[in-house]
């Protein structure tokens, strides 16, 4: 007789908890009129089901293809088990294990039936600001351990009321088992106080009128939010955001906004349709989005110094139920930029906040829900067609990168600046929230926690440890002090390279395309313009900018004139002092005269082939910026004077001389030196007939761009690879990126590019991890 009835174990992993997971399985199973159980398990959700085989298949098929959006199911162990004749489908107690696989949700914007309920005068919610279910709200941020469940996370303390217990305990009710769940009565609330830390409130809608309307006023109001603080004030008036500029000593740096809808922002930027998408997305990133009359700083409507000096405005729909709020009743578009002292982490609680930043916000806006863990905002933007990171974190952390080959458990330390860490198991990388630049003690405490805090939840006990081969990073320190695990120096490029091969499936030698600024070199030198003959366990350098001098060291990197120098210097020698051009009038003579003789003696400066270097030295020499006071400063002025209708296509009128000669390296493998000598002389010249800086800053992208087409090119003819990947931060620069893609496209090869962690240095841990586990042959 056919059996036609079957009992089976499904163990589904993936993100499945926290969002919604065991609830759609039970009205699943309710479909498919299956008996059985569903719990969390720390690798997942265990499903035991009893009926009929087609049923099961059904109910199996559904689960792949009709799972909740915030799901992410990323295997379906299914195995036969033994009757235990159930009488219905329950959910029960999430069971205890030694193991933990689970994926963990990051933190999710709220869902419109959250946002409909809190504008609804009737509803018990109404302007609630904690306001959540399985659909959106807090996850990562809260979370001390796993299973997800609410003792394990900053809800703990606050012990749910009859009516939040009923909708948690029902698995039909959109709130079934939301672990943040909360109402005015039980939960977590906001209260406003003065920079000293007292209380002005009566309540908590009071607060948030009372805060929207300082905001109004011009006041600056400090706001915690999801993953720590936002320094807040109208972006529409211009004292507010000269004096946050001034108290948090913060003179250029673009500003964040964040706006009620994308409809608000017609009036002040250029939105696509991909760019709609994004910013509506549950991720909710900062998106760079291109301002209307960009060739203004000033922007109808808003602040003129909200993004000085910038084609580009940052800005993010609002995520949490507090935002909306804020939106609502006080200004149409806030600037919202981290709570933090300057270099340090972004503030988490209230009594460190009010310590940091009294001295900038006249009102904190406070609650009393704890975070756990902080996130920076994400910030993304739409290039070459494709969604790219320039910083990866609330929102997307801790999900992984899914990889195509199984990996040990390593840790990628990250680089010096702008650091995330990466932790590896299986087909996963998980890369952390942004980090920032390991400078100081509280970052690397904060680095430090995130490496602890990683390994508890996601139960990964790195074998290998792979750092940056810099000797001078904080992150290369706390590798060092590892013990018993094997530790592997990892090449910065290297890393930028293998990271893009690993995000894009390639596990064979390409040739890798590798901008930014600093990378420590196999030769003691700093590099930073490359080309690299790459696989994931090892590299050879093929071509690379010739070198220049950094006088003054680090020094250079803030002081964009000491390249400028360097270049001329190299150019003209001792007779730079008597060129005709406007950066010599401007500079200090006895600077420069000093200068000249650092670099004649060769003393305090380092030699570097950084296309980084080579963009502040440009910025400078047109006299667009002599000093910075953020990181790429000169190089994003300088991307944005450049005249587009040079820009857009790469024809040989509108570039510079360059050569490309093979370097005396003494071994057989030949390499190839991009020489930009030719290129300086002829943009003095330009600056002599007095050119503009747009059409100058245009032919010198267009220059590197051709420059580096045409060395790879030599590159894949050479060895006949026709793949190239590119890697780097100097790819953030939107025409550097696309006319990249379409030249050496034109040039018959395929072209792959970042698109799931950071082009820059946000992403290099994960190349770290992957050549770690590629070179122990793993």
């Amino acid at each position: 007789m056919k059996v036609t009835t079957a009992a089976k174990r499904l163990v589904i992993s993936g993100v499945v908890q926290g969002v919604g997971f065991r609830p759609f399985l039970f009205a699943l199973a309710k479909k498919y009129h299956l008996k059985g159980e569903v719990s969390n398990t720390a690798s997942g959700v265990l499903v035991i089901v009893e009926g009929m085989i087609e049923n099961i298949e059904g109910f199996t098929n559904d689960i792949y293809h009709k799972s909740p959006l915030l799901s992410s199911v990323t295997g379906i162990d299914t195995t036969d088990t033994g009757y235990h004749n159930f009488s219905l489908f329950k959910i029960v107690k999430s069971s205890a294990s030694k193991t933990r696989t689970a994926l963990i949700s990051p933190d999710v914007s709220i869902c419109r039936d959250c946002l409909a309920e809190m504008k609804d005068p009737h509803d018990r919610r109404y302007e609630y600001p904690f306001i959540n279910c399985t659909n959106c709200g807090p996850r990562y941020t809260i979370i001390e351990d796993i299973p997800y469940d609410r003792p394990k996370t900053s809800m703990k303390r606050f012990k749910m009321c009859a009516a939040c217990k009923s909708e948690y305990k029902d698995p039909l009710n959109r709130r079934f088992h939301a672990q943040p769940n909360a109402c005015p009565e039980c939960g977590p609330m906001v209260f406003l106080t003065d920079n000293k830390g007292n209380r002005i409130d009566s309540g908590s809608k009071e607060a948030i009128s009372l805060a929207a309307l300082y905001l109004s006023q011009g006041k600056i109001v400090g706001v915690k939010g999801l993953g720590g603080f936002h320094l807040a004030c109208d972006a529409s008036n211009n004292d507010a955001v000269k004096y946050l500029r001034q108290k948090k000593e913060r003179p250029h740096k673009p500003f964040a906004l964040m706006a009620e809808s994308v409809r608000v922002l017609s009036r002040h930027v250029h939105v696509s349709p991909d760019e709609k998408q994004l910013m509506e997305s549950y991720h909710r990133p900062v998106v760079l989005l291109e301002k209307k009359n960009s060739r203004d700083d000033g922007i109808q409507g808003l602040a003129r110094d909200v993004a000085p000096f910038n084609n580009c405005l940052g800005i993010m729909l609002p995520y949490t139920p507090l935002h909306y709020l804020l939106l609502e009743k006080g200004p149409e578009v806030l600037v919202m930029t981290s709570g933090n002292r300057a270099g340090e982490p972004i503030s988490i609680d209230n009594e460190d906040a009010l310590d940091a930043f009294s001295n900038i916000a006249d009102y904190f806006l406070l609650h009393n829900r704890d975070i756990y863990f902080r996130a920076d905002d994400s910030i993304a933007r739409v290039m070459a067609g494709r969604q790219r990171f320039i910083r990866r974190s609330r929102g997307y952390a801790p999900l992984p990168v899914f990889l195509n080959k199984k990996m040990p458990e390593v840790l990628g330390c990250g680089a010096g600046l702008k650091n995330t860490i990466c932790l590896t198991r299986n087909n996963y990388a998980f890369l952390s929230q942004h980090i920032g630049d390991l400078e100081n003690v509280k970052a690397y405490g904060f680095y430090h926690n995130t490496i602890d805090h990683l390994k508890q939840i996601l139960d990964i006990k790195p074998c290998i440890v792979a750092h940056d081969m810099h000797p001078g990073y904080m992150s290369t320190d706390y590798a060092k002090e590892k013990k018993n695990v094997k530790k592997i120096a990892v090449q910065h490029h290297h890393a930028h390279a293998v990271a893009c091969m690993a995000e894009n499936d390639l596990d064979e030698e390409v040739i890798a395309v590798t901008l930014d600024g600093t990378g420590f070199g196999t030769d003691g030198h700093i590099w930073g313009g490359e080309i690299l003959l790459s696989t994931q366990k090892g590299f050879k350098r093929k071509a690379h900018l010739s070198y220049i001098k950094m006088p003054g060291g680090d020094a250079a990197v803030l002081e964009p004139w000491r390249m400028a120098a360097s270049i001329l210097y190299q150019a003209f020698g001792d007779d730079i002092l008597s060129l005709d051009i406007p950066y010599i009038k401007a500079m200090d003579k006895e600077k420069l005269i000093f200068l000249c003789r650092m670099m004649g003696k060769n003393i305090n400066s380092p030699l570097t082939s950084s296309a980084g270097r080579l963009f502040d030295a440009m910025a400078s020499l047109v006299c667009i910026r002599h000093e910075i006071s953020h990181e790429s400063q000169a190089a994003m002025e300088l991307e944005a004077v450049a005249d587009k209708n040079m820009i857009e296509d790469v024809p040989l009128s509108n570039v510079y001389d360059f050569i490309i000669v093979p370097s005396d390296t003494g071994n057989k493998d030949k390499v190839f030196k991009i020489d930009m000598m030719p290129c300086i002389l002829q943009v003095v010249m330009d600056l002599k007939m007095k050119k503009p800086a747009g059409q100058i800053s245009s032919k010198f992208h267009n220059t590197m761009v051709l420059a580096f087409a045409k060395a790879t090119a030599k590159v894949s003819r050479m060895t006949g690879i026709r793949k190239a990947v590119l890697s780097g931060g100097v790819f953030n620069n939107e025409y550097i990126l696309n006319s990249m893609i379409r030249t050496l496209e034109e040039n018959n090869l395929k072209v792959y590019t970042h698109t799931k962690v950071p082009t820059g240095d946000g992403g290099i841990s994960l190349g770290q991890a992957v050549v770690a586990a590629a070179s122990e042959g793993l």
